[in-house]
């Protein structure tokens, strides 16, 4: 996945939403996550969160249109999950397993996380120093997801890869290896 555009893909297809285009790349060097996400949704389809006052954390971003990334060293138990809500709003939190033991991550104080929106389009960069959390020079398991909420209703869930019979972006099988660049 370094250093190139893939597809995020929807759970459910859907004709419906086949106008919108959803794309991540992401690199890993020196203990430095970056990730870049861009969405292009023509047709207005996605319900964006309104703008609330002073940009903080905040629980509960995947209720309506959330990107997402998770992630983790190799062969670990434990990970961690990033959510950036487009109206600027962030959190991050460490599970110490499989959906368990789910709480903020209080090394990570800040998501450095620019927005860029328009018409039918958002980009989104992430600058991220990981280097409190993981050992140097290892390599990154890593999983980039959305919720999409629709301005018809419901929620789509879209990921680089979907491995289960539900959508589910903690399964460890849908991460992708990223190799140190450094």
């Amino acid at each position: 996945m370094q250093q190139h555009w893939q597809d995020l893909r929807p759970f459910t297809a859907d004709a419906a939403l086949e106008t919108i285009e959803l794309q991540a790349t992401a690199s890993w060097r020196c203990q430095q996550l970056e990730l870049e996400l861009r969405l292009r949704d023509p047709a207005g389809l996605v319900h964006w969160p309104a703008a609330s006052g002073a940009i903080e954390r905040r629980d509960n971003l995947w209720q309506s249109t959330c990107f997402e990334a998770f992630f983790s060293e190799p062969g670990a138990e434990h990970y961690w999950e990033l959510n950036l809500a487009p109206n600027g709003h962030w959190n991050a939190y460490r599970l110490k397993s499989y959906r368990a033991g789910l709480e903020q991550e209080a090394a990570i104080v800040g998501l450095p996380y620019s927005l860029r929106r328009g018409a039918g389009v958002l980009d989104l960069r992430l600058n991220l120093n990981l280097l409190p959390l993981l050992p140097e020079r290892c390599d990154l398991e890593l999983s980039i997801t959305s919720v999409l909420a629709l301005s018809a209703g419901g929620c789509s869930y879209w990921a680089l890869r979907h491995c289960g019979s539900e959508a589910d972006f903690h399964r460890r099988d849908s991460f992708l290896r990223l190799k140190s660049l450094s």
